[in-house]
């Protein structure tokens, strides 16, 4: 038995419904999770990344009363906010717009999660920050899981929010700069701590030998497959405006900035980034069904058998890969 589906602890947005957006409406977050569905993610946690408290005012809510929502509710496990308490540095900061981070802020912080209205389940910060430590204890007090990410964080900063409390790393090898110091570095400092890594292997974000050496580090028990899906993805390629930047979809699936070097989420739903990595040699049902189904659960204090979650399409293990079964294959 036990969950028929995937679990995807970071969607940022699905075929132009973008979680971070003003015109977020409580159709387009059903029809995310339809279409979600439909690809094999049974369940998912909306991410609304670094903001401006406009937009925070509009989607959290909004987002918090979905996950009570009659259609969608159940396959939402509560609300990812990645940022606003992220580095501001170029390459760390990434795609998120810069004039909206914050330093760590208790009191912003405690706002966030009032207009979470009780469903904010992650946040993601950057460790390094100063009063990062105190924000860490007060989020993890209020039952919100810490990920690290979008950060420089060395050492003993990553050492010193594991003591706070902290238990992931939000799409490591990402939301770093692309030089950085062969030794002592934000990679290693979290792949060598005790953190529950989640990776994005949508082919773009992460090269294979990448991968291969998280999962030796991590696999199969402290490893999380997400897609870091965009509002973009499932679009036709183009120029697009998101993530309050203009950004191209490419022929390929590559979501680049156009304003600078950088990626801007994944146009990968998650059955894409766990075939993705059955098709680089680990083919293994169980091995993929723990990263992107048990471990994603167990990290949020949840069990894979999920009976509130509705039926609908399943996925199947082919020998090489998942596919989708049932009535609801497209959409």
């Amino acid at each position: 038995m036990g969950l028929k589906g995937f679990v995807d602890l970071q969607v940022n947005g699905w075929r132009g419904v973008d979680f971070s957006s003003t015109g977020l409406t409580m159709e387009g977050i059903r029809k995310a999770a339809r279409e979600l569905a439909a690809r094999g993610t049974a369940a998912f946690c909306p991410t609304v990344i670094t903001s401006s408290w406009a937009a925070y005012g509009h989607a959290l809510p909004l987002l918090a009363a979905a996950a009570d929502d009659p259609e969608c509710g159940s396959r939402i496990l509560g609300i990812h906010l990645e940022g606003p308490f992220i580095s501001a540095a170029e390459g760390a900061v990434g795609a998120h717009p810069r004039r909206f981070v914050l330093p760590p802020d208790i009191a912003a912080f405690d706002r966030l999660y009032d207009l979470c209205r009780g469903r904010l389940r992650i946040l993601t910060l950057a460790p390094e920050l100063p009063l990062a430590v105190a924000l860490i204890r007060r989020a993890v007090g209020r039952g919100v899981r810490v990920s690290l990410g979008h950060t420089l964080a060395g050492e003993d900063d990553v050492a010193r929010a594991v003591d706070a409390g902290a238990s992931l790393s939000t799409h490591l090898g990402n939301g770093c700069p692309a030089l950085i110091d062969r030794h002592r570095n934000p990679i290693w400092a979290q792949l060598g701590s005790p953190l529950t890594i989640m990776m994005i292997a949508d082919g773009h974000h992460l090269p294979p030998s990448m991968l291969n050496a998280f999962l030796l580090a991590k696999a199969p028990g402290k490893a999380i497959l997400t897609s870091d899906s965009a509002p973009v993805a499932g679009l036709p390629p183009g120029e697009y405006d998101a993530f309050g930047s203009r950004i191209r979809l490419t022929e390929t699936g590559r979501i680049e900035s156009l304003e600078g070097p950088w990626l801007a989420g994944s146009a990968s739903c998650l059955l894409d980034c766990v075939n993705f990595l059955a098709s680089m040699g680990h083919a293994e049902e169980d091995l993929l069904l723990r990263l992107a189904r048990d471990n994603p659960l167990e990290s949020l204090g949840l069990g894979p058998a999920m009976p509130d979650i509705p039926a609908g399409p399943s996925v199947r293990w082919t020998g090489t890969g998942f596919e989708v079964t049932g009535k609801e294959q497209s959409a």
